[in-house]
């Protein structure tokens, strides 16, 4: 039997086809088998709401993720599927997304009887907080992050358009600016009003003493800080939010079977496992001493 160059070339051209088909499936089980491990574990179902930011293959154009109608399906399907007594894990990894999804999976989130947990390993913004603030605890690496509800109109945050408004006489606003103004008050009281009512959620028991709750719209929905500041845990705790610090490892090795599309040179790079013994300390600095600098008033 002859063996020509070319018989190289089409072995090359099926393995090229080949490869990727059977990664993804491998990943797929990989996944599935997490899944299944964790949700053995804790007795639980599972849900995972992960945004990454995917990459059209050919352009490389990045496409930003967020929750979407789609995403509500799933996840409300996945609830469907719970038994009443089965308690509910989600994992939340997201930058938020449209209102109404957010609050449909919200509202099926309280209205499940058995308790609803969320662990968040990295942040949870705008719309990912809302979907915390449905849960009875929310369980968050040390490092990670919440976000502000307030709601935005566009590119602009609805409470800093009523500012403007009130900051100038109304002979001196243009009718769209008024138009938008009369939305952004409409907005902001709807969200109060759904945020109120996630945080008076009693069931299977009261999970925010109800004497914070006032205090804790007051900070998320008013626009007293940026829709992009982060809210650490130390501050979620201060606000009277059920959070706990301390993700189980379980939750980080999911979530490097959920990792993001690769490009060609890596933003970040280290050598992936934990140092054993302590490093060396570099000599001391023999050179002139660095001033120090002036205060900035």
């Amino acid at each position: 039997m002859d063996f020509h160059f070319s018989d190289l070339f089409w072995i090359f051209l099926v393995f090229s086809f080949v490869q990727p088909a059977w990664q993804r499936r491998q990943l797929e089980v990989q996944r599935v088998k997490a899944l299944q491990d964790f949700e053995a574990t804790r007795k639980s179902r599972l849900i995972l709401l992960i945004h990454r930011q995917e990459s059209i293959s050919f352009l490389g154009i990045p496409l930003s993720r967020y929750i979407s109608i789609e995403d509500s399906e799933q996840v409300l399907r996945a609830i469907r599927l719970t038994p009443p007594e089965l308690p509910i894990d989600l994992i939340l990894h997201t930058p938020g997304g449209l209102v109404l999804a957010t609050e449909q999976i919200a509202r099926a989130l309280i209205r499940h009887p058995a308790k609803v947990t969320v662990f968040v390993p990295h942040y949870a913004m705008s719309g990912g907080t809302m979907l915390a603030l449905a849960a009875d605890e929310i369980i968050m690496d040390a490092n990670a992050v919440l976000g502000p509800v307030d709601p935005q109109l566009g590119n602009m945050a609805a409470a800093s358009i009523l500012s403007v408004v009130n900051k100038k006489s109304v002979d001196r606003v243009d009718d769209q600016t008024l138009m938008m103004a009369d939305l952004a008050e409409k907005a902001i009281k709807q969200v109060q009003l759904f945020v109120r009512t996630l945080l008076l959620d009693d069931i299977p028991k009261q999970k925010v003493d109800p004497a914070n709750i006032d205090h804790i719209i007051e900070v998320l929905t008013t626009g007293r800080i940026t829709h992009d500041c982060p809210i650490t845990v130390e501050e979620g705790s201060a606000l009277g939010l059920p959070v706990t610090v301390g993700l189980p490892r379980s939750i980080y090795q999911l979530m490097e079977l959920y990792p993001q599309p690769p490009t060609g040179r890596p933003s970040v790079q280290y050598i992936p496992y934990p140092y054993k013994q302590p490093l060396p300390t570099l000599p001391e600095s023999k050179g002139r001493p660095l001033s120090k600098p002036e205060n900035i008033e």
